[in-house]
């Protein structure tokens, strides 16, 4: 990779467009479709000096990232303000940047093809870590310093926000900003400070950056300092004293407030969920352990029903889709959520528009039953999606996810009984005391599955898929040390060979050697900027795709910074062991999740909390919602099923409890 950043000079001012240049170019690159813009939905607000411009990146292709609701919902909140406007841009595929730096071609926004120079702020969405690689790419692309210390008040401010960002520690060198949380108010009040900056004139870029550190959810990582103790963290304390030592994670209290997006995009060419997508609720009780998104995304909060509807009917009748997905970390556990896809099934009906398929993501299978799957198939049967997450009961006693053979059967059973002929069934190898019997017990449910749709048509098909574990901060498995590449692509080889004899099993896996990656940056503090920086200069971009991947690049790079990958990422971390992230808050009591992994390691699962008195995790009392207890009586046979009404956040009819866990003694596994 170049050290000279490519340069916007002979574009003119501001308000330019590499347009003229880009033009002429896009006969020569794949997908010319990814950079013209266009797309109904979009916002072509003219581009002001005197407001604060934002530009969205999405460190990955278009159509990986045009379809993220992150991205998506923040780009029309910025564009209501009268401070604010906002573009779009996602990484140029291979081809592209290959010309963009031979033609002195900058980033650029695809609404306007402005350069991203001229934008106040570049914002990234972090969903995955393998990304980071891009992050860089893109800044450099830009023309922008990459390091945060080499950039001036000529520079936008370099931002992120997203899952990855609950441990930004590896990207601290690269950051100006991180949003923790929830980013609807924030982005507002970002804009708001950098405004008034704007607008006194001053050109004290420590000076912005320090007072976007006191908003609530903001962390600015040059304002605090890294000690260290031979390999060992000691604190990340802040540098000033009005800098917070602790920063908080922004959460929206009432999604009924935020109704995004109004206009979903619609692209002009094939990309990833290419479908109306509606959040029916965010945050998850279901506890878990492996599980980074519901950890730190607590507490629920629902749509009303009511708005869900609206949404979808206001959606599908702008957008022209056929096709809409209810998104949520588990979309069967929504109240009422029958009744709601029995009234958008109605409403497609009554239309006349024809069939519309209605997609539930991450189906728990002890949620899904004859009745949804009766009213889903009154629309276009497309393949049923199901995530067990591992092969036994004892592993999923493990990582609590507390769902029997039975209610799997059960599921899949309505499915194969209402025309399904196919599922997919999700599953992570790796996990904490796993053994092959475990892991073995992967193909076995595959192979039932298939078994029961045989009852039902002669095309009965499964497909198994597995990934191996990395364990994410904020959640209980945070202190596990992760299998090597080496063990994960035995396991692989087992359920391979197993799955052989198995007709109709289709087994999928995810690389274990791109995991070993995955897991290098996932948990690691400051000291692997320098090994991020190096996979970049050596080429290694699009590192989440399979004909770019490579491990030497990550393994050399940190073998030349001295840097462990046992220590980083193979090695069991110890209960009063300073983690990279422990200057952060997700909203969850750090005895909380330790007390769960010594209950992971005991193999005791824990009901879901919407059941059960409050664990004190400190996810509602923390953001001033109190924890209830569903009036409703959870489903016979130990399963976390969700049958029946329940009440969620501060429902009424419900009585607030709240009591600890005794702590557990089991040591850390060996």
């Amino acid at each position: 990779m170049s050290d000279t950043r490519v340069s916007t000079e002979s574009t003119g001012s501001a308000g330019r467009t590499v347009w003229p240049q880009l033009e002429g170019l896009l006969h020569r690159v794949s997908k010319p479709a990814r950079y013209i813009g266009g797309e109904l939905g979009a916002a072509y607000k003219a581009m002001d000096a005197s407001q604060i411009n934002w530009l969205f990146v999405y460190p990955d292709t278009y159509e990986i990232g045009l379809p993220n609701q992150g991205l998506q919902i923040l780009y029309e909140i910025i564009n209501e303000r009268s401070d604010g406007r906002a573009d779009r841009s996602y990484a140029p595929w291979t081809d592209l940047e290959a010309l963009m730096r031979s033609n002195n071609i900058p980033l650029f926004s695809v609404e306007h093809h402005t350069p991203a120079a001229d934008f106040d702020v570049l914002a990234f969405n972090l969903s995955a870590e393998l990304t980071y690689t891009n992050l860089l790419n893109c800044v450099d692309l830009a023309g922008v310093p990459i390091r945060t210390d080499q950039r001036t008040m000529e520079h936008p401010l370099v931002m992120a926000g997203g899952h990855c960002t609950y441990n930004p520690e590896p990207l601290a060198d690269f950051l100006d900003v991180v949003v923790l949380g929830d980013g609807e108010e924030a982005v507002g009040e970002i804009t708001a400070v950098m405004y008034e900056f704007k607008c006194s004139g001053s050109t004290d870029r420590t000076g912005l950056l320090r007072e976007l550190s006191h908003l609530e959810g903001v962390y600015v990582p040059s304002m605090y300092i890294a000690h260290y103790d031979g390999p060992h963290l000691k604190a990340v304390e802040p540098r000033f004293n009005d800098v917070p030592e602790v920063v908080r994670k922004r959460t929206v209290a009432d999604l009924a407030d935020w109704p995004y997006p109004k206009n979903q995009l619609v692209p002009l060419t094939e990309v990833v969920h290419d479908r109306l997508s509606v959040e029916v609720f965010r945050g998850c009780t279901r506890g878990c352990r492996f599980c980074q998104a519901g950890m730190i995304t607590r507490p629920v909060r629902e749509r009303p029903a009511d708005q869900v509807r609206t949404m979808v009917k206001k959606g599908l009748d702008r957008s022209g889709y056929d096709e809409v997905t209810l998104t949520s970390l588990s979309t069967a556990d929504m109240s009422g959520i029958d009744g709601v896809v029995k009234d958008i099934m109605n409403d497609s009906d009554s239309s006349g528009a024809g069939p519309l398929s209605v997609s539930l993501p991450s189906l728990r299978v002890d949620a899904f039953g004859v009745d949804i799957a009766a009213e889903i198939q009154r629309g276009r049967r497309t393949g049923l999606t199901f995530a067990p997450e591992a092969g036994t009961w004892r592993m999923r006693q493990i990582i609590n996810k507390l769902i029997s053979e039975d209610d799997l059967y059960e599921a899949v059973d309505a499915a194969y009984s209402q025309g399904w002929k196919r599922m997919k069934l999700y599953f992570l190898t790796g996990l904490p005391s796993e053994t092959d019997e475990d892991t073995l017990g992967i193909a076995e449910l595959g192979k039932n599955c298939v078994e029961i749709g045989k009852k039902y048509t002669k095309r009965a098909s499964t497909t198994v898929s597995v990934g191996g574990f990395v364990p994410k901060p904020f959640t209980p498995f945070q202190w596990f040390g992760q299998n090597t590449d080496i063990e994960l692509q035995r396991k692989i080889g087992l359920l391979r060979d197993t799955t052989r004899k198995m007709r109709g099993v289709e087994l999928k896996w995810h690389d274990p050697k791109a995991t070993l990656a995955e897991g290098i940056t996932a948990r690691g503090d400051r000291r692997l900027g320098p090994v991020i920086e190096e996979v970049w200069r050596r080429g290694g971009t699009f590192q989440e795709w399979s004909e770019h991947f490579d491990l030497t690049l990550w393994t050399e790079a940190m073998a030349k910074h001295d840097l462990s990958i046992d220590w980083y990422v193979y090695r069991h971390r110890n209960e009063d062991e300073v983690l990279p992230w422990d200057h952060l808050d997700a909203g969850l009591h750090k005895d909380f999740l330790w007390t769960d992994w010594m209950d992971a390691l005991d193999e005791v699962g824990l009901p879901d909390c919407r059941w059960t008195p409050c664990y004190d995790c400190g996810a509602c009392t923390g953001y001033g919602i109190e924890h209830v207890v569903a009036s409703a009586v959870p489903p016979a046979g130990g399963s976390q099923g969700t049958s029946g009404p329940r009440q969620l956040a501060v429902a009424g009819g419900a009585v607030p409890v709240s009591i600890g866990r005794a702590p557990t003694t089991q040591g850390l596994p060996t």
